[in-house]
């Protein structure tokens, strides 16, 4: 909405202050109404501080609802002086959630401005001329703001089609083009990105040399050759919306670290979520005994993590993983990754995997055709989380927004795992890590 901005109005006045969320002291910043069954909404950003100025149809914070999230943008111009409902807490549609006064003021002297008559009329007549809402109260989308100053369109001029009268892009667009016959606007030159620059690399002191194999990098080159000559591998990818999972490691992060002594980083969320998938999914948690012609299916989830050394990729275990939380996968990880790249790993510790995992996406690669271990019949590739436009299904219909997104490669030997067992195990894993029911072990 964009409320008036008239700070020294008289008490006739309510009629249009009152639907827009105005008041004596400034303009009110209310939760809109974003959806048919929304009732709430959690403040998880604010993008100003009070003090600061704004423009009006600003981006001024970021809500998060069970169906969507948006940002609110400010309904007036002016100076943010009061914040009411702070950064993770929730409030009801039309609850207050901000005031911004007339540009300048400051925010600790926005109630003495009633006894001071003498320099109020010398700025009042300024307001009221840009105080009335241009869409009569009703909530209208940033992006449809947008989308109308792009276009050169007055949304007090177009009639809205959506619920309650609510103005949708298409209108903006069906009024665009009847204008365009009259006047064409001419297309605004969009900015041009800026110029990456090129990283600087340093020649490899291996380059024009012939050395000798290192044992380490042999024995993981004849345990690949093996488990390929052996095994009929083949791959399966998911894609994954991990906005919220990304959100909720943000929040708790720092909370996690002073309670935990670890970084909270988001491999843990994703060995919970194989661990978690794979008491569910027998098949791919097992081992083929080729020798006696047998199976066995693992009453355990020991978790192979593959690290990157200097020496070259080993594989520490997780024991039990299916059995720990959040904070004892996390502790386990650091643990065992720093013993690694410190050569302070035993034999003990990289042996026993049931199941195993390949971070490929920390070195910024999208998804991997991993080879699965000897002894195993499944292995898991997390590749890079990128943000990338994606279909949202809301309450009212499908909406492209920004989001959080990678893919998992799931290789197999498909001796024993069939495509439908890889299919319905990434469907598993990809339905715990977008559901990112994580709280309660974050203690959020």
């Amino acid at each position: 909405a964009a409320p008036s901005t008239e700070q020294a109005a008289p008490a006739p006045a309510p009629t249009a202050d009152a639907a827009a969320g105005g008041s004596a002291q400034g303009t009110d910043v209310v939760l809109p109404a974003l959806g048919e069954s929304v009732t709430e909404g959690t403040v998880t950003r604010w993008l100003k501080s009070v003090g600061d100025s704004v423009e009006e149809d600003e981006p001024l914070l970021e809500v998060s609802t069970d169906k969507v999230d948006t940002e609110i943008p400010a309904p007036a111009s002016g100076t943010l002086l009061e914040i009411v409902v702070g950064e993770d807490e929730t409030a009801e549609v039309g609850a207050k959630l901000a005031v911004i006064g007339a540009a300048g003021a400051a925010p600790a002297a926005a109630p003495a401005a009633a006894p001071a008559p003498a320099p109020a009329p010398a700025a009042a007549p300024a307001a009221p001329a840009a105080a009335q809402p241009v869409d009569d109260g009703a909530y209208v989308t940033p992006l449809v703001r947008k989308l109308a100053a792009e276009n050169g369109v007055d949304l007090s001029t177009v009639k809205g089609t959506g619920v309650g009268g609510r103005i949708r892009k298409q209108d903006v667009a069906a009024a665009a083009e009847a204008a365009k016959a009259a006047a064409p606007a001419p297309a605004a030159a969009p900015a041009a990105p800026a110029a990456k620059k090129a990283p600087v690399l340093e020649a490899s002191p291996l380059r024009g040399q012939t050395v000798k194999m290192p044992r380490i990098r042999k024995v993981i080159g004849d345990n690949m050759v093996k488990a390929l000559h052996e095994q009929a591998q083949l791959s399966s990818v998911v894609e994954v919306d991990v906005t919220r999972l990304m959100k909720l490691r943000a929040r708790a992060k720092d909370a996690f670290a002073a309670r935990e002594g670890v970084k909270l980083s988001p491999m843990p969320f994703f060995v919970k979520a194989a661990a978690q998938a794979l008491k569910a999914h027998a098949p791919v948690n097992a081992k083929i005994n080729e020798a006696e012609g047998t199976i066995t299916y693992f009453d355990t989830e020991n978790i192979g993590i593959a690290v990157d050394s200097e020496k070259g990729l080993m594989t520490p275990v997780i024991k039990n993983a299916g059995d720990l939380n959040l904070a004892g996968i996390a502790k386990a990880t650091a643990d065992l990754a720093g013993k690694v790249r410190a050569s302070k790993i035993s034999p003990d510790e990289l042996a026993g995997a049931t199941f195993t995992i390949s971070n490929t996406g920390s070195r910024g690669a999208l998804f991997d055709t991993i080879i699965v271990p000897p002894g195993q019949v499944a292995i898991l590739g997390i590749g890079a989380t990128v943000k990338r436009p994606a279909v949202i299904e809301t309450e009212d219909g499908p909406v492209i927004g920004v989001r959080d997104m990678t893919y998992l490669t799931l290789s197999y030997d498909h001796r024993l795992v069939d495509g439908a067992d890889a299919a319905r195990y990434l469907t598993a894993v990809k339905a715990i890590l977008e559901a990112g029911e994580f709280e309660v072990e974050l203690g959020l």
